[in-house]
This record gives structure tokens, sequence and C-alpha cells, in this order.
């Protein structure tokens, strides 16, 4: 695929943060694209897709930097450092993050590093998971007569464990989707805070759980039965669960099948 020639030049010692989306390698930008094609060092956390490793230029280093809940994990000071180390050395450095830099990708502390350091950067925005991943589930995050917001929540805070600075009364009460990342470690309790919260215990829910990719699986369930469910289908980080009336709408706009990518 020739690219155009009007992009950006990815130059040495410039950090670009891009996102590579959920899964699917078709959901990459033409910048992510063009990133992967001049990079010399790919530093890549644990939810970018295999199939978007192998587009990197032959010649391209790969770093594996991931972090995944409740794992061994490299520190986010290390990684920050290691992307500074890299630029000095005159690299063109392409740190690769699942879905969106921005959310949920701790690409923000990076990205503050990098300017505290004076390491010229570029942010490439990617498809978040909370939109990208709930399309490939046949779940829209808005639709018109369901909802008119919808609000993404981490699953767990910086202790691992539900995190305690969210309003459970408000978020339950005024915003009709709620979409939550990392969430499998504690959907029963996030679930008991909502319905607690005033949410219904048989308002439709559903955990998609690798989504975009070939081992996509859908679990959907009354919210007050969302964990159980899940368990009983063994499903797998990392997932996501959606909590709102758009989850009806699955049952006529379930279009993916892994074969098709």
């Amino acid at each position: 695929m020739d690219l155009p020639e009007t992009l950006p030049a990815f130059r040495p010692g410039h950090v670009w943060l891009v996102g590579a989306g959920p899964g699917d390698p078709g959901l990459l930008s033409l910048l992510a694209l063009h990133a992967l094609r001049h990079a010399d060092v790919v530093v890549y956390d644990a939810l970018v897709d295999e199939r978007v490793l192998v587009l990197a230029r032959a010649e391209a280093d790969r770093h594996y930097a991931g972090k995944r809940g409740g794992r061994p994990s490299a520190k986010q000071r290390d990684i920050s450092e290691f992307l500074i180390a890299l630029a000095l050395e005159g690299k063109r450095v392409l740190r690769l993050k699942g879905g969106d830099p921005f959310v949920f990708g701790r690409g923000a502390e990076e990205a503050l590093a990098l300017a505290a350091a004076g390491i010229p950067f570029r942010i490439v925005p990617g498809i978040t998971a909370g939109v990208g991943g709930l399309a490939y589930a046949g779940i829209p995050a808005t639709a018109r007569g369901a909802n008119v917001a919808v609000a993404f929540i981490t699953g767990y805070d910086s202790t691992g464990e539900v995190p305690e600075q969210v309003d459970w009364g408000k978020l339950a009460g005024a915003i009709p989707v709620l979409v939550f990342y990392m969430a499998l470690a504690h959907l029963g309790e996030i679930a008991r805070r909502l319905i607690a919260a005033g949410r219904r215990a048989d308002e439709p829910a559903a955990v998609i759980s690798r989504a975009a990719t070939a081992r996509q699986h859908v679990v959907e369930a009354p919210l007050a039965g969302i964990a159980a469910a899940a368990e009983r289908a063994g499903a797998e980080p990392p997932a996501m669960l959606v909590v709102g009336e758009v989850v009806r709408l699955r049952r006529k706009l379930d279009w993916f099948r892994p074969d098709t990518i």
C-alpha cells in the first residue's frame, strides 16, 4: 500500500506515541502504518496484536514493554526512561499501544516524561476498545433512543482494586451506558456497587473478551448475573464490561465473525 507523500516525516531522535486499535490490524490509521514502516525501534505493549507488529520494517528492533494486571510487568518509570534513552541515541522510536494511548493507556505519563526531557514527540490517536471493541461486538456506544451519554471507567486503580474515587451514585444515576475497561477481575464487585447505587439488577450487560481479534468472545447477561455468566463462559482478559440498553441491539447487530480478519 502506497501512503500519501504528505504524511509527516518520522525524524531521528523523535518518539511517536501511537495507538494500534483494539486488535484487528485493519483498524490502524495511516499515520500508525507510516510509523511502523519508518521506526528504528518499536516499543510495544501487551495489547498490541502480533499481526500489527509484523507490519514494522524488518530492520526495526522490537522491545516488549507490556503491563498486565496481576503479572510481573515493566515499571512505568523504566519504560519512560527507555524511550528517552533511545531518542537520545538518535533513534526513531515508536511507542506502540493497544487502543488509544490517551485512553487508559498511560500515554499521558510517557508524553509528560518526554516533554520534561526535551524529547520531541507526536501523539497518534488510535481506536479505543470502548468504541472499536464494542462495534466488533455489535454494540453501539451510542444509539438514538437508548442513550445521550456514555462513560468510560477503569475497572481497577493503581492499587489493583475497584477505584474508590468513583462516585457510584452519580455514575449509576446519570450515565445510561457504562463501559468499564480491564474489568474482568472485579466484575462481581462492580455489578454489586452499581446495583446498590440504583442500576436495575436486570439491566442488560455484556463482557467482551479479546475484542476485534480471532479469539473475541462476548457474554451477555443481566447485570446481577454477568460475573457468574462470564466465569461460566471462561472469559479471558483483556475484557470490557458494558452496561446499558445498547447491549440489546446486539441481537440484530452481531456482525463480526473471527474468520473475517
